[in-house]
């Protein structure tokens, strides 16, 4: 679907809604929605951002999802929210604060929905949000009540320093210990 730069403006003021349920192995969560997500209402919907081939790369899903069948992860006990929930059409439009009330947010849908792994897509987002300046891509020592945090590269098209085969493996070490109990998503990979 394309849209008119107009169109996707219009955007600027829409909610993603987050696809989320209690007790998920994985909730994913974005920095905060582009342009595009705002317009299709489908998270990780830009064509050029690497979510969904690098979620089947890791073996999250039995196949490539496309963002219009992001309600499907619930099936595999995956989830998606975001950080900040203001879409715009790059990350750095937002500011210090906002991350910070997101993070703040973000630990209230944790304690409320309790899922295994929060997964941040997004290291630098992840810093800010929680104030952990040091913070690096995998496993974090902090922890949300029971729910373990993991940062991991952010899947956009901008973010050239990973590619779809790096980006893949760190994905892949965290399913691993997501899904390390009963061996593997549910009827996925």
């Amino acid at each position: 679907m394309r849209f008119t730069p107009e169109e996707l403006e219009a955007a600027r003021d829409r909610v993603v809604p987050d696809v989320i349920a209690g007790g998920l192995r994985v909730l994913f969560c974005g920095i905060n929605p582009g342009l595009m997500s705002a317009a299709t209402g489908h998270h990780f919907a830009r064509p050029g951002n690497r979510f969904w081939p690098v979620l089947h790369a890791a073996g999250f899903t039995p196949r490539r999802f496309r963002p219009a069948e992001q309600a499907e992860l619930l099936d595999h006990g995956l989830g998606i929210t975001n950080v900040v929930a203001r879409p715009t059409a790059r990350a750095d439009e937002l500011t210090a604060e906002e991350f910070r009330e997101g993070g703040r947010i973000l630990a209230e849908k944790v304690a409320r929905l309790r899922p295994r792994w929060l997964a941040v897509a997004g290291v630098t987002a992840y810093r800010v949000a929680f104030g952990d300046k040091h913070a690096a891509i995998g496993p974090q020592e902090r922890a949300l009540g029971g729910t373990r945090i993991w940062a991991l590269p952010n899947p956009s098209g901008l973010n050239a320093h990973w590619s779809l085969t790096t980006m893949a493996e760190e994905y892949g070490r965290l399913r691993t210990a997501a899904f390390a109990e009963d061996g593997g998503p549910s009827g996925g990979a």
